[in-house]
């Protein structure tokens, strides 16, 4: 009976905080809003300009020359896509360009940078999907760039760079696609960059490949914001077999619809 009743108070809480977060979102609610080609900037987003009640102003956007402006840690990225189904924003560092090898970003970025790496009281924006295992659910991957003082030729995962990327005139550069472990940093061998992408692929094997996965861009997430609303801000996950938010409220797992 007391089972019963436990489950019956927590399906009520449930029933309220669903009531709760939904009467949030109609306050925030506002028609979506455009800049170039990102048509659906609604919340938690909200565009510069946008009245006061629409969208989360931690999450504001700007519009430059009409390409869409996401500022993170204090720097620009172009947005590439907004995927509200699983809480992700796809952005790309401006001075990245498609065609041209030897662009790289302005500034190195890893999951360093992001508070929920170290805390669970964490910024606007995180690296992962689940803020309590989030090394296992990286929205990204790391791509790094060294300079070597001599050749490397027996580790299969230093990419040479070749005429696109000179650090050094009598070093030697290298990319390497994915994280790179302590032992694979070879001595002689400095990190110059570190730059994310989620361009996942098997062919990091030629720099043309890793360059294009870094022009892609990388996607950061608002999962934190999205337990909050939608789970009581209990423990909280993204599933990627059923692409929804699972909440784990007093041990009562359930799906959330919204």
């Amino acid at each position: 009976m007391r089972r019963e009743r436990t489950l019956l108070v927590v399906l009520l809480l449930i029933l309220l905080h669903h009531i709760s977060a939904t009467n949030d979102h109609q306050e925030h609610r506002c028609p979506p809003s455009s800049c170039g080609n990102i048509t659906n900037i609604s919340y938690p987003f909200r565009l510069q300009g946008d009245p006061e009640n629409c969208g989360d102003e931690r999450y504001e956007l700007g519009c430059q020359n009409n390409v869409t402006v996401l500022y993170l840690n204090s720097t620009q990225y172009h947005v590439q896509a907004i995927n509200y189904d699983n809480y992700t924003v796809r952005v790309v560092d401006p001075a990245l360009q498609h065609h041209n090898c030897s662009s790289l970003p302005l500034r190195s970025l890893s999951r360093s940078n992001f508070s929920d790496t170290y805390t669970h009281n964490m910024g606007p924006y995180q690296a992962g999907l689940n803020p309590y295992f989030n090394w296992e659910y990286l929205s990204f991957e790391h791509i790094v760039f060294l300079n070597c003082n001599h050749s490397v030729r027996e580790n299969g995962k230093y990419v040479e760079s070749g005429e696109c990327v000179k650090w050094d005139s009598k070093g030697y550069a290298y990319a390497v696609g994915g994280d790179l472990k302590a032992e694979d940093l070879e001595v002689g061998c400095d990190v110059k960059l570190v730059a994310p992408t989620s361009f996942r692929t098997s062919n990091n094997y030629s720099y043309a490949a890793i360059h294009r996965a870094l022009a892609y861009g990388f996607e950061i997430s608002w999962i934190n914001l999205a337990c909050l609303n939608h789970c009581l801000g209990g423990f909280c996950y993204f599933d990627f077999s059923i692409q929804k938010l699972v909440c784990d409220r007093f041990g009562a797992l359930y799906i959330n619809f919204v």
